[in-house]
């Protein structure tokens, strides 16, 4: 017991003389030893490291789950060491909303058909997005959460101690400079008097001699405790350096992180985009037959936007030939190929962007980076041209295309 109460009272002398020599900085009383500069880039470059991860781990939690009551509870149930439930997406949650109002109102009416072929794209939407919260929460959330979690917590516990150490350093000069001020002037009040063979009756010449010597020691015990604290310091200064320096390494990681959450979000936008199409193509082979002469969807371009410095146009400003029976979106009445001529007014040449292939023998297969010829008749829908390939000829999606002045 009394042990402990001696640790406690050294613990808490410490404490007191950090405490002090702290506040003495602050009021400009104390000299503070200072760092070099290479060491307060390092500790600059860590602090602002720590702080981006921070914001760059927040907003990706918020890109993930825009939920914040989803984003707590997830929170919860990792602070608990548990198995988050799984949560079904707002696709995959519209999905059953629209199937089950497909079976509700009619599943065989043309209405009730096209709610199931959206509900069943939308499923498939909502799966892709589940894969890709997977992905980036285990390739980039989680490394970013082990860096706060881990080596930024014990960087933390570095620095700590090293505050500490210059803190008992810079006490320990203190109390050096004030023990030698005092042999000083106990020194000279000693000689002074009997150097000029003057008797002090307040000072015998054993008491001042004691006196010097009782300064002597004090200053001998403090450049003691001065080596002592400087070799700490300097020790624990080289730790947290390798520490600070470590953070080089924590950016190639980070870096690799992120090129794993581009290829996950780009397989994740690669995966809508194609489902999307592939639900348009559906729906366009049925409406012509409910709404003739109308697309599902807007006239705006479904694929990736088109570079702003490539020469592109609409199709409304294609020469127009003249109007072929028959001609609608796909999947209606056959193109009768033999029938389409180049129009008067000529043609375009068009380069294709993306590999197409044809649903049916009235649409021409396409190949990325092709050159073909390209023009429009009447009444044909606007996301859709006439395209010629050699010998070849038959419609090819706009949106597929990016037109040559």
């Amino acid at each position: 017991m009394d042990f402990n109460m001696k640790k406690l009272a050294s613990d808490a002398g410490i404490f007191f003389t950090r405490a002090v020599q702290f506040t003495e900085e602050k009021f400009g009383q104390a000299e503070k030893t200072e760092l070099d500069a290479n060491f307060e880039n390092l500790l600059a470059r860590a602090d602002s490291t720590k702080n981006w991860t921070e914001k760059i781990l927040r907003q990706t939690e918020v890109l993930l789950q825009p939920n914040p009551s989803a984003r707590v509870e997830e929170f919860l149930y990792e602070k608990l060491d548990r198995k988050v439930p799984s949560r079904v997406t707002n696709g995959e949650l519209l999905a059953q909303y629209m199937a089950e109002a497909a079976s509700e109102l009619g599943p065989t009416t043309p209405y009730g058909k096209t709610l199931v072929k959206v509900a069943e794209a939308e499923k498939r939407l909502g799966a892709a997005e589940r894969d890709f919260i997977h992905t980036a929460s285990i390739n980039f959330l989680t490394p970013l959460r082990n860096f706060l979690e881990g080596d930024w917590k014990t960087i933390s516990k570095e620095r700590r101690l090293l505050q500490n150490r210059r803190l008992d350093l810079d006490a320990c000069k203190a109390r050096l400079k004030k023990a030698k001020a005092a042999e000083a002037k106990a020194t000279c009040g000693h000689l002074g008097p009997w150097s000029l063979g003057l008797h002090c009756l307040w000072q015998e010449p054993w008491a001042g001699s004691q006196l010097i010597q009782l300064w002597n020691d004090e200053v001998d015990k403090a450049e003691q405790e001065l080596r002592v604290a400087q070799t700490e310091f300097d020790r624990q200064a080289e730790v947290t350096r390798l520490l600070l320096e470590g953070i080089s390494s924590t950016h190639v990681n980070h870096l690799r992180c992120l090129h794993e959450f581009v290829e996950s979000q780009t397989t994740y936008y690669a995966q809508c985009y194609r489902h999307m199409l592939d639900l348009q193509k559906q729906l366009g082979s049925s409406q012509g037959a409910i709404f003739p002469g109308t697309f599902v969807g807007t006239t705006e371009p479904t694929s990736p936007p088109l570079s702003s410095t490539s020469p592109t146009t609409t199709a409304a400003t294609m020469p127009v030939g003249p109007s072929v029976a028959g001609l609608g979106p796909p999947g209606e009445a056959a193109l009768c190929l033999e029938e389409v001529a180049p129009p008067a007014s000529g043609t375009r040449k068009a380069r294709v962007l993306y590999d197409y292939e044809a649903a049916d023998s009235s649409e021409l297969a396409l190949l990325a980076d092709e050159l073909i010829t390209v023009y429009s008749l009447p009444g044909m829908d606007p996301d859709w041209l006439i395209g010629e390939r050699g010998n070849k000829k038959g419609k090819v999606p706009v949106t597929y295309l990016e037109l040559l002045s």
